[in-house]
């Protein structure tokens, strides 16, 4: 029993530990203008010594000599630059605070078919880490479920909230697959020969055909009115079918890419790629398939002995001259607070710089279906803003000196800050 209580306050306490210290924003309670700064619109090109007034949480006034409502807030910021708030895709942020400890690790449920699990129930919005990446801009990110083969739904949530309810942005906008393996692990780690690993990729392909047939079924019955039963993994994918839900595919391989792409084709499904490492190798094809891409190996060594140095940084430029409608991520939780960065470092490579900016903000807004309200500076559009000293897409640069979120003020201290501050001190 001694043994009991002690491992019970030992996980009280580390559960504890996790909860970071920052209250949310207070709801914008007078107006705000943001005053000579350069706008980064993403629509309406770079605008210099341009002013920007929000109220209610909502841009109203984009220019120069703007009337003033009574009672505005007016924050000089001559000199530095405002951009629409990050929107972070393909994220596990708030599922997972430390991959060591099993109790603050919610990322994937048991199982390889569970589409009914939704990525923002398990979201802890007092995760230590979140302030850490609001910090360099992120102002909404793509809560994704994990698993090995049909997931579960993602949502977009705000960065700063008290529960995923009051940070919801959207919900279970979309089911996530996870494509089969169509090629032969060869690291140091597998033990299956040959053989039984391309028995196990045809045991997952199958499996994932024999779950969209079963989806498909229970659809066609519930329009005819002869299903009266609730099966809840069924029930999530209704939407692919009517197309009001995305459907989310992992896949890294040509191969896996192909087949997903002659799968959404056949089944007429509102597809979007994720991770897409090879799209470079059919970006014609994906272009011409109107299938957007959520790039996510934005940093990485070459995937095949034959390829350039650089091919993961050159990848935007390629997917953008071949006309392909593509996002830029940075897949994890911790990690992310680099997407800014990957951008920067894609315009490096080739990639146009305004395109990095849309690739962060405005086509990732597309993705989840809220670029009426997210992704760029336009008067109507929420007040989701980042005002930076320096480059925001640039590593040495960047200074983000204010944060807003539905026009909220939000605390841009953080876990990583304090820490810096307290050793700094040390003689």
């Amino acid at each position: 029993m001694k043994r009991l209580i002690t491992a019970v306050l030992a996980a009280t306490l580390s559960l504890t530990a996790t909860a970071h210290d920052m209250v949310p924003g207070a709801a914008q309670s007078q107006p705000i203008l943001l005053q000579g700064g350069t706008l980064h619109t993403v629509t309406d090109g770079t605008l210099v010594s341009t002013d920007l007034l929000f109220e209610n949480g909502q841009i109203i006034a984009i220019g120069n000599d703007i009337p003033l409502p009574p009672n505005t807030q007016v924050i000089d910021i001559r000199g530095q630059h405002v951009y629409p708030g990050l929107i972070a895709l393909d994220t596990t942020l708030g599922l997972v605070e430390i991959e060591a400890v099993r109790a603050t690790d919610d990322q994937q449920e048991t199982g390889l078919i569970t589409p009914e699990v939704s990525g923002h129930i398990g979201f802890n919005p007092d995760s230590e880490i979140i302030p850490t990446v609001r910090f360099n801009g992120i102002t909404h990110a793509q809560i994704v479920p994990q698993g090995n083969l049909i997931r579960g739904r993602s949502s977009l949530l705000k960065t700063d909230s008290w529960t995923f309810e009051d940070g919801a942005e959207a919900l279970n906008v979309g089911v996530h697959l996870s494509w089969p393996r169509v090629g032969l692990n060869n690291a140091w780690w597998e033990r299956r020969s040959p053989a039984e690993q391309r028995k196990a990729n045809a045991e997952a392909l199958r499996a994932m055909q024999q779950a969209f047939v079963q989806a498909k079924a229970y659809y066609d019955a519930k329009q005819a009115g002869v299903q009266t039963a609730t099966d809840q993994r069924w029930q999530a994918m209704l939407g692919l079918f009517d197309q009001t839900s995305k459907l989310f595919v992992h896949a890294d391989d040509q191969r896996q890419i192909e087949q997903a792409l002659d799968f959404a084709a056949e089944h007429g499904f509102d597809m979007v790629l994720m991770g897409a490492r090879d799209a470079w190798r059919v970006a014609d094809r994906i272009a011409a398939a109107q299938v957007p891409v959520v790039y996510g190996a934005p940093y990485g060594l070459p995937s095949r002995n034959d390829e350039a140095y650089d091919q993961a940084y050159a990848t935007p430029a390629q997917l953008a001259a071949a006309g392909v409608d593509f996002a830029i991520s940075y897949p994890g939780y911790w990690d992310i607070r680099n997407l800014a960065f990957a951008a920067g470092n894609a315009v490096a490579y080739g990639l146009d710089r305004d395109q990095a900016l849309a690739a962060i903000t405005l086509k990732p807004a597309e993705v989840m279906g809220v670029a009426d309200k997210l992704g760029s500076l336009e008067v109507g559009k929420q007040a989701s803003l980042v005002v930076s000293a320096g480059d925001l897409l640039d590593q040495m640069g960047q200074k983000v000196s204010l944060l807003f979120i539905d026009g909220r003020a939000v605390d841009l201290n953080n876990r990583h800050n304090q820490l810096y501050q307290k050793y700094r001190q040390k003689p």
